[in-house]
């Protein structure tokens, strides 16, 4: 009995024993836990500190703060080295940082990064990506110092078109053709070439750029032929889908579809022609060798589907990019659509790779983006914007959307509308906001068109379409903050803006404050179809109906708002809605709650989808359609669209 109370103490002793490291254990994880909540909150609600209000006042960094938490140690250094690389003090000239003065003004943005989807993606790669850039240019400084000659080398990096005759090579299974500045809308890519080998299959697939770290670049289209079917089905059928590494392959879209409900339009066209697949019946006639045609009858029907691609024929497809997605026609007929995902745009290809069963005859890629030579542009210097500064007031300031291959629609509204008397004489201001591109090239021609002219805010994110609400935060900030606009006027690269008409309308209204002036929407609803471009979630917006709102082609807003809008910012009570010109209206409103008058204008002038006589602002016009508006409007005196007599 003694031994077994012997024993029984010991088991006792062992069990507290084991308890006591057991409690100090948890204490610990428990302190852990605590310093690392009070480590995280620090660094989300504060990353870096930041000082001085003027744009041109570079942000110094002495380095990354002590990392007391393991586990947060990549995120911290992440933060820090983004930040440091996006906003640390360069070698640049007074001249060079006129493209900048919004750029330091919108540090804050990392903080509101998860707001918007791809936002935290943008600003990481935007880091990359100003660093590239600005190591490019101060080579580039090193190089001119030695050589003045060397500008040629660096002419048309951008080549509007591209071709390549006899593509197939022998010893090579596929084929890639690089695009060095992107795709833009009205680009295309024509292939030709004949389905061969043993079935017949091939793809063509529109690829970007791998990120560091990366082995595969994203695909903004696989565009995938099967001749004979594939586990789905037996009859010929054509895939189309997209990849990232971030979300693997996408949802299939085929051609023919599985059912008929599937077919969506895309810039207005089938996503799947209702011909492909279809039963194509042909009457064949026989006669007996003498016999008179009237004397015989039909002898048979042959059933034939129609598919677009057949083995052994020759085939010319044209890829051809759109403003809602990508289309393909096959021997001039149209066939199908895909529409752009979320990340994955035109912007972003840098190559076409063709591979499987096909000779590749020849490829062409024409409409590419390209910059214009400013050595040989005339009347330069009446291209040039005239500069700003907050001592000079300007009776409206005007921010253009713009992408940053969008070279051509930059220079026609250069040629056009911001060739208006009150523009030239610095009254109003236009100013391009355009972020970064992930192409080194295709910023170093962005650079330098911003130096050349002048007219460009860089913008410290990569541009997506899902971040525009951004640029128009940035708007507001440079007509309030960089020059003192009485109004501010958001529109776009695409849209023929009257300028005098928007002024004569803002000076009848006679309203300075609480003023939103445009196409106002005031019964809207948000899209719930996943389906749709501007899908919102209830997570997104919670309310059946939106607020009043201005269509975002052009819109107009007073000083007050503008500068609402800044502060609201800065302060973090800025609500971030991907859709830009929806989010205005909800800032707005969220203003009048807290008791501003406001004044909703509505402006049925404004056309969002085409042009009309008498028009304020046409929408959707290319450059060509942008030169011959202001021919009309030179000639005529005249709002009158192009087409008419």
């Amino acid at each position: 009995m003694k031994a077994e109370t012997l024993h029984l103490k010991s088991r006792m002793k062992r069990w507290y024993g084991g308890a006591l490291v057991a409690s100090l254990f948890m204490l610990l994880v428990l302190r852990y836990g605590i310093m690392k909540t009070a480590v995280e909150e620090s660094y989300l609600t504060n990353p870096f500190s930041f000082n001085g209000t003027n744009p041109l006042d570079w942000v110094h960094f002495t380095g990354p703060p002590a990392v007391q938490n393991p586990e947060n140690a990549s995120q911290v250094i992440s933060i820090d080295t983004i930040t440091f690389s996006l906003f640390a003090q360069r070698n640049l000239s007074k001249g060079d940082q006129q493209s900048l003065l919004t750029w330091n003004l919108l540090k804050y943005l990392i903080n509101h990064s998860q707001a918007l989807p791809n936002g935290v993606d943008a600003i990481k790669e935007a880091g990359r990506a100003w660093s590239s850039l600005m190591a490019s240019i101060e080579k580039e400084k090193l190089v001119y110092a030695n050589c003045n000659s060397s500008r040629k080398a660096k002419e048309k990096q951008c080549p509007h078109f591209l071709n390549k005759m006899n593509a197939t090579e022998p010893d090579k299974s596929h084929y890639n053709l690089q695009f060095p500045c992107g795709l833009t809308q009205g680009s295309s890519i024509t292939i030709i070439g004949i389905p061969n080998g043993l079935l017949g299959n091939f793809r063509i697939d529109l690829t970007g750029e791998a990120l560091p770290g990366e082995p595969d670049p994203p695909i903004v289209l696989h565009y995938n032929v099967r001749l004979h079917g594939d586990k789905i089905t037996e009859d010929p059928v054509i895939v189309q889908n997209t990849w990232t590494i971030a979300h693997d392959w996408g949802e299939e879209e085929r051609c023919p579809p599985p059912t008929t409900d599937k077919n969506v339009k895309v810039d207005e066209l089938d996503q799947c022609n209702k011909l492909v697949g279809r039963d194509n019946n042909r009457t064949v006639r026989m006669y007996s060798h003498g016999s008179r045609r009237s004397s015989m009858g039909l002898q048979g029907v042959k059933s034939k589907r129609y598919f677009p691609f057949k083995q052994g024929s020759l085939f010319v497809a044209t890829l051809s990019v759109g403003s809602e997605g990508i289309q393909m026609t096959v021997d001039g007929k149209h066939v199908t659509s895909f529409a752009y995902r979320e990340t994955l745009e035109p912007w972003l290809v840098s190559e076409v790779r063709i591979s499987g069963d096909v000779e590749l005859i020849s490829i062409l890629a024409s409409g590419l983006p390209t910059s214009e030579d400013s050595d040989h542009t005339v009347d330069l210097e009446s291209l040039k914007s005239v500069p700003v500064s907050r001592q000079r007031p300007v009776d409206l300031f005007i921010g253009v959307f713009s992408t940053a291959n969008n070279f051509k629609r930059r220079m026609a509204v250069r040629k056009t509308w911001m060739q208006y008397p009150e523009a030239r004489s610095g009254t109003i201001a236009v100013r391009f906001f355009v972020g970064l591109h992930k192409i080194q090239i295709v910023n170093q021609e962005l650079w330098n068109e911003a130096v050349t002219y002048g007219d460009i805010q860089l913008m410290p994110f990569v541009d997506y379409y899902s971040l525009i609400t951004w640029k128009t935060l940035a708007i507001c900030t440079f007509g309030t903050e960089v020059v003192s606009a009485k109004f501010v006027m958001k529109t776009d690269d695409d849209a023929f803006v009257c300028i005098d008409e928007v002024m004569a309308s803002l000076i009848r209204i006679n309203v300075t404050h609480g003023l939103l002036y445009g196409l106002i929407n005031s019964d809207s609803q948000p899209h719930r179809n996943t389906d749709s471009k501007w899908f919102i979630s209830l997570e997104e917006w919670s309310e059946e109906k939106y607020p009043p709102w201005a269509h975002g082609p052009g819109y107009v807003v007073s000083h007050d708002i503008a500068t609402a809008v800044y502060k609201r910012f800065n302060e973090g009570r800025l609500k971030m809605f991907k859709l830009e010109d929806v989010a205005m209206g909800i800032w707005i409103v969220d203003m009048k709650k807290e008791g501003l008058e406001v004044r909703y204008e509505k402006e049925e002038r404004i056309f969002n989808e085409g042009c009309k006589d008498g028009y304020v602002i046409a929408h959707y016009q290319g450059p060509r359609e942008m030169m011959c508006l202001w021919q009309k409007l030179q000639e005529t005196k005249r709002a009158r669209c192009c087409g008419d007599p």
